[in-house]
């Protein structure tokens, strides 16, 4: 699908007005990396979470990252750090950076806590000759760009937040789905890509 080459992405991303929140003395700031491989199908490096007591995204598909330490110079810096740490890639040596997108306001679910979270889009140059997942993480997987923004790969899914199930919209990844806040900033991705893009309002 050309709209999701690289070089119409990039060209997209330099034209895109990035959507910026009001970061306060008490917001904590958090990175993710979102890593396309390209191909005959552009495809996203997804996460599977390890289902862990305390954190708010436990079992759930996301792009590494984490929140930004005092001692990151930079957002970017804490994508990058926090994808060693999660998954052992080094996007410094085997992906070109191309810049960040809009950036989201959470409240994660149990935790009175405001965060701001930036995701930022890297391209992957060189495949490793190993991921090393840490204990954070459950698996790595690939999935298919093209298929979610054509609608192939959207599903629906029983959740359980809050102490109740609940059906969400998400992009099926291998057995696994993509949902939730994941959802939602592939879907402004999407929107960057082109504005007419139709995208899910139950997140």
């Amino acid at each position: 699908m050309s709209i999701l080459k690289i070089d119409s992405i990039i060209a997209r991303l330099d034209d895109h007005q990035r959507d910026l929140e009001d970061v306060g003395e008490g917001t904590r700031e958090a990175a993710v990396a979102a890593i396309l491989r390209p191909g005959d199908h552009t495809e996203a490096l997804f996460i599977l979470r390890a289902s862990r007591e305390g954190d708010p995204w436990s079992g759930q598909m996301a792009f590494p990252g984490g929140h930004k330490d005092p001692e990151d110079s930079s957002i970017r810096h804490t994508a990058e750090r926090e994808t060693w740490e999660e998954i052992g890639l080094d996007l410094t040596s085997h992906a070109r950076h191309l810049g960040e997108l809009d950036q989201i306001r959470v409240r994660p679910r149990g935790r009175n806590i405001d965060m701001v979270v930036t995701p930022v889009l890297y391209v992957l140059e060189s495949e490793p000759e190993m991921l090393n997942p840490n204990h954070e993480v459950a698996d790595i997987l690939w999935g298919s760009l093209d298929e979610m923004y054509s609608g192939s790969s959207r599903t629906e899914e029983i959740f359980h937040v809050g102490g109740q199930s609940q059906t969400f919209p998400g992009y099926s990844v291998g057995e696994q789905v993509v949902w939730g806040l994941t959802m939602r900033m592939l879907e402004q991705f999407f929107t960057m890509l082109n504005p007419e893009f139709e995208a899910e309002q139950n997140w």
